[in-house]
Parts: structure tokens; sequence; C-alpha cells
């Protein structure tokens, strides 16, 4: 793949008077891309643009060097996963991704036959032939995955796409999402879950109120953000005796105790693990677990 799959360059969209991206700008290469932020930030909306299923109000949006929403032989090269499940009335699996290949140029005979390998390959062989409507949420949701992924295009637009899904089906879904990067594609994964797409790429885009606030490796992010105190969280045998030994300690502090738990902020990470280290041998404290809380994505959008 030469050049960006995708570009953005000084992107914005109007709802009428709500700005749904604002000067935005960003390139796509090959691999996997986390697209973050909360509900209402603008991820669909970039996922729209970037498909051509709308246009910009100001500035460029690119796929592979063209305009999406004007050639139809870039969006042949595009594959959407949209959040929304929307389907026509009265389709069932089989007729429902067989039109879709049918509409994406497919011939009648290569579409039938990929058609039944994509329903085997997502878990719904068993029920391509039931409507879609008494189908599961999380049905709906490997069959909105089948039909992006049905063309083999060289972008995906994941809008969500664990949603719904058991833990089964959600760790294939990561496997296959890992699998395409590694193919060479390029996909851009939509979440308000950092774990999620941790579990998938490290390479990432944060997005709020319409707004880029940061973009590269998860590490790189969480570089910035050395200066600000981490948030932890410690369950043992006794919180009450072990808030008490943390509030001695010079580098913690918003000590608070948490059901079975003690939270606080520490601004030496190295010296309070080395502090709790020998809390833990003590016999009373019976330490069984300690977690980092700003190893999740409302922290970081709380500092940037």
């Amino acid at each position: 793949m030469s050049g960006p799959a995708l570009r953005f360059e000084r992107v914005t969209r109007w709802y009428g008077p709500v700005a749904g991206v604002l000067e935005v700008s960003f390139s796509l290469e090959a691999g996997v891309t986390g697209l973050l932020g909360p509900n209402g930030a603008g991820k669909s909306t970039i996922l729209h643009l970037a498909a051509g299923l709308i246009r910009p109000g100001m500035g460029k949006v690119e796929v592979f060097g063209g305009p999406p929403f004007r050639s139809g032989k870039v969006r042949s090269r595009v594959g959407l996963l949209p959040e929304t499940q929307v389907f026509p009335p009265g389709v069932t699996g089989r007729s429902f991704l067989r039109t879709c290949l049918l509409l994406s140029g497919l011939p009648g005979g290569e579409a039938r036959r990929r058609t039944e390998a994509l329903l085997e390959e997502v878990g719904l062989a068993g029920a391509a032939g039931r409507k879609v409507a008494g189908y599961s949420q999380g049905m709906k949701q490997r069959l909105k995955l089948a039909q992006a992924l049905g063309h083999d295009p060289d972008l995906l637009l994941l809008d969500e796409p664990l949603t719904g899904l058991d833990p089964v089906a959600r760790r294939e879904v990561i496997a296959r999402v890992q699998e395409l990067g590694e193919r060479g594609k390029a996909v851009l994964v939509s979440s308000h879950v950092l774990h999620e797409v941790e579990a998938m790429t490290s390479r990432v885009i944060l997005l709020n109120q319409g707004r880029i606030l940061a973009w590269g490796e998860i590490p790189e992010i969480r570089a910035l953000l050395r200066d600000q105190p981490v948030r932890v969280r410690v369950r043992g045998r006794d919180p009450r005796r072990l808030a008490a030994e943390m509030v001695g300690w010079p580098f913690v502090g918003g000590v608070r105790i948490a059901g079975e738990s003690v939270e606080g902020e520490t601004w030496d990470a190295e010296a309070f693990f080395r502090a709790l280290s020998a809390v833990g041998r003590e016999e009373w404290a019976g330490i069984e677990e300690v977690r980092i809380l700003d190893e999740n994505l409302e922290a970081l959008f709380d500092y940037l």
C-alpha cells in the first residue's frame, strides 16, 4: 500500500449548529489504529466521512488519494461496520449478506460462495436461513462484520465492533482484527473502552468533543501524563490499618477507604510500590490486589 490509506486534513463537519468534528487532521497507514473517545465524541462522524456517507463542511478527506464520496472505485476498497443495527424487514442472514456482496460488485456465483464461507467464518451458518429480526444483538453484530469483510476491502472502518458479543466471540473478533492488520489492511476501530482497543493495537487516536486530543502509541500518550499523580487501589485484609499506613507516606495523598480496598494518589510510583511491598510482608496486611486506576480511557481524558 503506497501512501496513506486515509487522510483527514483540517476536517470540520456540522450538524446544524452542532459540530460533529472540528479541525480534525490525521493520516492512517496499514495496520490497526484505535479511535477512542466517549459517546458523542465524534467517532461515528469520522467513520462516516471516511466511508463517503457524508461530506465534510470544511477540509479534505482522502481515501487512497481520492474523495470517498465521489468515487465508486474508492468506496469499493472500503468496508464499514456501522454502530447501528438496522436491517431491511424480512431478510434472512443469508439473503442480507448475499445482497450486500452483489451490491459490492461480486458476480452471482462468487457472491453465493463467499456468502456461505463468511457465514461459516462468523459462526452464523446454522442461523443463515433465519430472519435477522430474530437474531440476538451479538448475532447481528457478527452479520455486520461479515458484510464489512465480504468484498475484501483494503480499509476497514469498525464502529464499536465488540458490542453485544460474548467473551468467546470477542476474542475471535479481536484475533481477526489483528490478523487483518498483519495482512497489510488499514483498520480503524472505534471504541470508548481503552482495554478493548489495547487488545488489538497500541496505536490510538484520542477524540473528545469533536477534536483530537492526542495521537500515537499508547505508551507515548501515557508518557505525557508523567507529571500527573497516579491513582491506585489496594485491597487487603485490614483496609483501615492499611489506610493509616498510607496516610503517613509523604508521596501519597487523597487516601480513602472504599469497601474492602484503600484508594489514593501517589506522585512517586516507585517509592509507593517499595513501601507497599514492605507492608505486604507484614502478616496483618494480607494484600490481595493492587490496581492502577489510571489504566483507563476516562483517566486519560481527565488529564488531557
